[in-house]
């Protein structure tokens, strides 16, 4: 397992959550799991599994790739062994952050986002504005040997007064943030951009 319970990165973004709202840690994964997701989700690509990125939810949800032109895929348990160890570590991050911050965190949801050179996904919060579910938002960057002037930095606005950091898309890395809390971006990539896309739900207010 590449990361267990007793690993000083779980407190560490528990910590920097707890303190400023984000996290990022620079080198969660071991390379050959980053390495197989990045393979994965490229296999899935090539056999036409992602598909163009909506924006909305139920009923209201369009393909706009004015606002966002990434191709994605949920991914399930029992699809591959990568993806099922990814999820464990997920799970183990979920058990720390109720242990820590009594979030009431029940599930995480994920899914593969691959963006073509070009691609961006305009400013905006992870929480629907009719569903509080979403809790906590995580990112993990699969590309590998990143460089700067590739682009593809996801952008987050921090603060009262807004201010833009810039995270690279760097393979390995894990971007972890409040969903309510921090408006983001991705801005344009100058070649392809692959990460994994997830939520750490609670119990929300939609009727059963």
């Amino acid at each position: 397992m590449p990361n267990t319970t007793d690993s000083p990165l779980l407190p560490r973004i528990v910590d920097e959550l707890a303190e400023h709202g984000w996290s990022r840690q620079g080198l969660f994964l071991p390379s050959a799991l980053t390495a197989a997701l990045a393979q994965e989700c490229r296999r899935r690509a090539q056999a036409g599994q992602l598909a163009p990125a909506a924006v909305g939810r139920g009923g209201g949800q369009e393909v706009r790739e004015g606002i966002r032109g990434d191709l994605t895929q949920w991914i399930e348990p029992g699809q591959a062994d990568c993806c099922d160890a990814y999820l464990a570590l997920m799970d183990e991050l979920r058990e720390a952050l109720n242990r820590a911050l009594y979030l009431g965190l029940e599930d995480f949801e994920c899914h593969f986002a691959l963006y073509p050179a070009g691609a961006f996904y305009k400013r905006h919060l992870d929480r629907f504005r009719d569903d509080d579910r979403r809790t906590v938002s995580v990112v993990l960057y699969l590309n590998e040997a990143w460089q700067a002037e590739d682009g593809g930095q996801l952008r987050l606005y921090l603060g009262e007064q807004g201010a833009a950091h810039d995270v690279p898309p760097e393979g390995g890395s894990l971007v972890v943030f409040i969903s309510s809390d921090m408006p983001h971006e991705v801005l344009p990539a100058r070649r392809e951009r692959l990460s994994l896309t997830g939520w750490f739900r609670r119990r929300g207010n939609e009727p059963f």
